[in-house]
């Protein structure tokens, strides 16, 4: 029996998540919950049939190819320009290599690249993330949802992204259908009932991580499903039933102390610092 922060009383502890083979290559136009519908179906013949409380977890790249963000790009480095919103920090690379950009992009997510791909996609085109990753994830559940005939039913779409201070990359949830993407511990206690004060889980992120471990990078398995996290799916239709979303993981700026790197910063503060002197030499 776990108790976490004292708020539930959590009857299984056990997590499971398993990715089956044979999806096959997605292009643009085709019905990717009609294909995936039909590898799940295949997979209850090894005893995996979907059940109430899954997460199915997708891949923004099926999502994206499907959805036809595949554009021609002779250049990489523009699609990642017309992708960006905000730099945060840029570095140069040696060996005649462009240099390296974190930037905002159009969803609000900081990654490098803007999440512009150019890997499992045809020569002389770049893959973009989705318009709309947690519309994605409300259309796959509501397909899905009908289908296996579940009412509490997750879905979470991922792309993979580098992280502050850590070595590594990680997946993590772009866009979320029917899942509670945070788990806010705040208010309760810990297991000596001391309060905690600032614990937010990111529920959906580590649904992602966990289906990043059976997927993997190159074994061309793009759907994963999660059990054992069933107190976090949402039922029912419409905006409750679907949960607020990815989107809102996203850090609002007031929040970030990091907003941008360190050169960006200095070179922005020398640059207000030169401003005020030309409009007050007596400064």
């Amino acid at each position: 029996m776990v108790h976490d922060g004292g708020a539930r009383v959590l009857q299984d502890a056990r997590l499971e998540v398993w990715a089956p083979p044979g999806l096959g290559e997605v292009r643009p136009g085709d019905d990717l919950a009609a294909l995936v519908g039909d590898l799940l179906d295949g997979a209850v013949l090894d005893g995996e049939a979907l059940a109430e409380g899954d997460v199915v977890v997708v891949t923004s790249k099926v999502v994206s190819k499907a959805e036809g963000r595949v554009v021609r790009a002779t250049d990489r480095e523009q699609a990642i320009t017309d992708e960006t919103v905000r730099v945060v920090a840029t570095r140069e690379r040696p060996g005649g290599l462009p240099p390296l950009r974190i930037v905002e992009n159009r969803l609000g997510l900081v990654m490098a690249a803007a999440g512009v791909d150019a890997s499992n996609t045809p020569e002389g085109t770049v893959l973009l993330l989705p318009v709309d990753p947690d519309a994605s994830a409300r259309r796959l559940r509501a397909a899905w949802r009908e289908r296996f005939g579940l009412d509490r039913l997750g879905v979470v779409v991922t792309d993979t992204a580098g992280r502050p201070w850590r070595e590594g990359l990680t997946d993590i949830a772009i866009g979320a259908a029917g899942v509670a993407v945070v788990d806010d511990l705040r208010g309760g206690a810990d297991a000596h009932g001391r309060p905690l004060n600032v614990t937010v889980t990111a529920v959906a992120d580590e649904i992602a991580a966990a289906s990043e471990l059976v997927r993997g990078k190159a074994s061309g398995r793009a759907i994963a499903v999660v059990r054992g996290v069933g107190r976090f799916v949402l039922g029912g239709d419409g905006p409750a039933g679907d949960g607020p979303g990815a989107r809102t993981l996203v850090r609002p700026s007031a929040d970030d102390l990091f907003r941008e790197g360190s050169a960006e910063a200095y070179a922005r503060g020398y640059a207000a610092a030169r401003a005020e002197v030309a409009h007050d030499p007596a400064r």
